[in-house]
């Protein structure tokens, strides 16, 4: 059954042709066959996801509704908070703090039904592009277990490709959903700012973390999109708008829709057989009948080191709290407050993370903030209006979503710089707040990795990036592709 698709099992419980808990402890036994290889998870629910198995069992055999994902087991990263479950954001800081409440999105999917199996595997914070900033372990990718999962959601993508879950959800600040999803051919999105609540996810830089699942195909995104949107009275960056049934986005003629490719953006560094894959991707498109046109986004070379400031300030600023007197890792030996402070931040944090803070701290500081942080945020309204002029004339915009496949453990995480340059594709979207998708278009020849083409929409215009997605997932065979595992 694991190898199911999220609506194809969640038909076959709602017909009643199987179990709910059968269904869970199916996937706990593919977990127990496959994780020792893959190390995507951190934590399991086991027991409580048992007795809501049957819970939702005797709802359905009362004749209850039990939602759009009932009884569908789906993974959480470890850093959106579940009442009564570690949340360690895979971190020493937090090895041992647990949550005290419920992420507004965990509130949403046990409202539709979901049955919550584990806690994922991340880089440390969220900071890294491999999930190999861990303090736990490092989590392998499906498709080469010499090869990471990308990051910082790896063990959320990891675990929707080995088919450990049905979906996952994890959180994407400057590509973290979709560059793992890229690596390991599954679909990954990233929302508008603002239509998935914040509230219980751990803060990395606030002005970009976006909450977004994993998914097996499109339609599976869109059904997940159903369950987390929407207006949280708990999150003030949360927009209040009516929010579309996505799953009547999927069947829409893409016949006469526009498709952008900033041409010019697509240069130096991009590995040549991720950009034939990509050309591909676009020929499908052009025998679908969409047109394809040619933008500029002139300040998207600048979004690298704009994203770098901004989110290493706000991180230096929401990591603050981590302090060893209120909760996370404590030092045992230590002179006084200030070693106090000085000892537990040491310990707690790994080497990225003490990197960002480090930047973070000197763009705030009274000689640089000007230099820096402010000329980030008005480089940030220049890529903003870069967008707005280019949607004028375009329905979506398709890039790959990351220059390469996936690395070797070892080959990028020793050089910081080359490793912060597989997000130049990604970055954009999240300093202009846009939804952007992930979706398989097929793998290189050489190391035989997976290739992600990336869509990106207009705000608020996530049902537009489904249509044009689930047109090319169902010319394509790319999504069913499973890694040998």
């Amino acid at each position: 059954m694991y190898e199911l698709t999220l609506h194809e099992i969640r038909d076959k419980i709602k017909n009643k042709e199987v179990k709910i808990i059968d269904v869970v402890n199916d996937i706990y036994s593919r977990i127990d066959k496959v994780e020792p290889k893959i190390e995507a998870y951190v934590s399991f629910t086991k027991e409580t996801a048992i007795k809501r198995a049957n819970e939702l069992q005797e709802k359905l055999d009362n004749g209850e509704d039990i939602g759009p994902l009932g009884g569908v087991p789906i993974a959480i990263k470890d850093n959106i908070c579940i009442d009564g479950t570690k949340t360690t954001c895979s971190s020493k800081m937090l090895e041992n703090f647990v949550a005290p409440y419920n992420a507004t999105v965990i509130n949403k999917l046990v409202e539709a039904g979901a049955i919550i199996i584990g806690k994922t595997n991340m880089d440390e914070f969220a900071m890294g592009s491999s999930t190999a900033t861990s303090y736990f372990k490092n989590t392998k990718n499906p498709w080469n277990l010499e090869r990471v999962p990308g990051g910082s959601s790896g063990g959320s993508a990891a675990v929707v490709s080995s088919d450990m879950a049905y979906a996952s959800l994890g959180s994407d600040t400057g590509g973290s959903i979709r560059q793992p999803a890229s690596y390991c051919s599954v679909v990954g999105m990233k929302p508008t700012y603002g239509t998935v609540s914040r509230f219980g996810l751990i803060a990395f830089a606030s002005s970009l973390d976006q909450i977004g699942p994993f998914t097996k195909d499109v339609e599976d995104m869109a059904i997940m999109l159903n369950a987390i949107t929407g207006k949280d009275k708990m999150d003030t960056t949360s927009v209040d708008i009516e929010y579309p049934d996505y799953t009547k986005a999927l069947d829409k003629d893409i016949k006469g829709m526009t498709i952008g490719i900033p041409t010019k953006f697509l240069g130096e560094g991009l590995n040549q057989e991720v950009k034939q894959r990509f050309e591909e991707a676009i020929e499908v498109y052009k025998s679908l009948g969409a047109n394809i046109k040619e933008i500029d986004l002139d300040y998207a070379k600048y979004a690298l080191a704009t994203y770098y400031i901004i989110s290493t300030a706000e991180a230096s600023s929401n990591l603050a709290r981590f302090d060893g007197i209120k909760y996370g890792h404590r030092a045992e030996d230590f002179e006084d407050l200030i070693d106090l402070y000085k000892k537990s931040r040491t310990e707690g944090f790994g080497t990225e993370v003490k990197r960002r803070i480090m930047l973070g701290t000197y763009v705030l500081s009274s000689g640089y903030y000007d230099a820096y942080y402010k000329r980030a945020g008005q480089v940030r309204t220049l890529i903003i209006e870069d967008f707005k002029k280019a949607f004028k004339d375009v329905d979506v915009i398709a890039l790959p979503t990351a220059p390469n496949v996936s690395f070797k453990f070892g080959e990028k995480t020793e050089n910081p710089l080359e490793m912060y340059l597989e997000d130049i594709f990604t970055v954009p979207v999240n300093i202009a707040g846009l939804p952007a998708l992930s979706i398989p278009c097929g793998f290189a020849e050489t190391s035989k990795m997976p290739v992600g083409l990336q869509l990106i929409g207009n705000l608020f215009e996530e049902e537009k990036i489904l249509s044009v997605a689930h047109a090319f997932e169902k010319n394509t065979e790319h999504h069913n592709m499973k890694p040998n595992i």
